[in-house]
């Protein structure tokens, strides 16, 4: 039997003893590098664009624009502007996020690093929120497989039997009750079958045609070999893709190979991440945490250093958060992220 790819040399690339023995100059050089790439890491004003040779006031460790005059830093007008942390601590934290495969909780990031649980609740949300922001979401094509699942459904039965309600209908359902609906592109023509390539997840109320048409017809080529179950919201795609359906409740996959394991792979994490993790995610933030799932089924392949400068790249190109700056003074987020934004 094959050694699964995490317990490989391969899947090591880099420690958190390693990490740990940064000083903080070199946490700056490792930010400056992915801030200013295109410049070698020589700073760029991020208000007027100038690349001329700035001050630096060493005692406060930012720059003065020789143009315009205004101060910056490195993380200015990031996820991380206006950061109380040292650097050396975000690149301890991106490291941690990346080493656990099935999600992290905030209580034990806080254990780690020896801050507050506010502070890494919000820390590890500017790491989801900054995945989200930077997604590839060009329609896929080639083989691809659709399905949904239910989360915030469960109702806790009353003690006595003669109290208990029929949790079958829908008035008596968890208002709080969403449907995450998972597209994953196979890959194909490869000379071994290692899975899907690229993963997307949206948010609805509940799994409908009206919903699952347009996200189809958003995300996913005309004609497109599309494979899911027998759920009646999947019929109207026959008319635009060539469906493979399968019918879960006698087979995992039909006899013409049609199949949705990919789609059930990436519900089976996510699964683990809600119940080991997280125990309790609002409908507000669902979206952020399934797309989470999604980018390390994504990356399940790549090494820990390759994740660790890509996640770092996408929180350094991602503008400062409206919705997580002040959030422990009310600043939250005020409406659902359903269906295609």
């Amino acid at each position: 039997m094959a050694q699964h790819f995490l317990l490989s040399k391969a899947a090591r690339s880099f420690s958190l003893v390693e990490i740990a023995r940064m000083t903080e100059k070199q946490a700056e050089s490792f930010f400056r590098k992915i801030r200013w790439d295109q410049t070698n890491g020589k700073p760029v004003c991020p208000c007027c664009g100038s690349i001329g040779k700035h001050y630096y006031l060493n005692t406060r460790s930012i720059w003065k624009c020789k143009d315009c005059h205004k101060q910056f830093s490195i993380t200015s007008g990031t996820l991380f502007a206006s950061h109380k942390l040292s650097l050396r601590t975000y690149v301890m934290a991106i490291a941690l996020f990346v080493n656990e495969v099935k999600g992290m909780s905030a209580l034990k990031l806080s254990r780690e690093l020896n801050i507050q649980y506010k502070t890494a609740f919000v820390l590890l949300h500017k790491f989801r929120e900054a995945l989200l922001e930077t997604r590839d979401e060009t329609p896929m094509d080639g083989v691809c497989e659709i399905d949904g699942a239910y989360v915030n459904h469960y109702v806790r039965p009353a003690n006595n039997i003669n109290d208990r309600i029929d949790r079958r209908l829908i008035a008596n359902q968890n208002p709080n009750k969403r449907c995450i609906i998972v597209v994953r592109q196979r890959y194909s023509g490869e000379a071994e079958f290692i899975g899907s390539k690229r993963t997307l997840t949206y948010v609805l109320h509940n799994e409908n045609t009206t919903d699952i048409m347009n996200i189809a017809n958003n995300r996913i080529v005309e004609g497109t070999e599309l494979h899911a179950d027998e759920a009646n919201a999947y019929d109207s795609l026959h008319a635009r893709y060539e469906m493979r359906r399968v019918n879960h409740s006698i087979e995992y996959m039909s006899e013409e190979n049609a199949c949705s394991n990919q789609a059930e792979s990436f519900f089976a994490r996510f699964r683990r991440f809600q119940q080991g993790q997280i125990h309790k995610m609002g409908q507000l933030y669902i979206s952020n945490y399934a797309n989470e799932i999604a980018y390390r089924e994504d990356t399940r392949r790549l090494d820990n250093r390759s994740i660790l400068e890509d996640i770092s790249v996408k929180c350094m190109k991602t503008l400062q958060s409206n919705e997580w700056t002040g959030y422990w003074q009310g600043n939250h987020r005020v409406s659902e992220r359903l269906g295609v934004a």
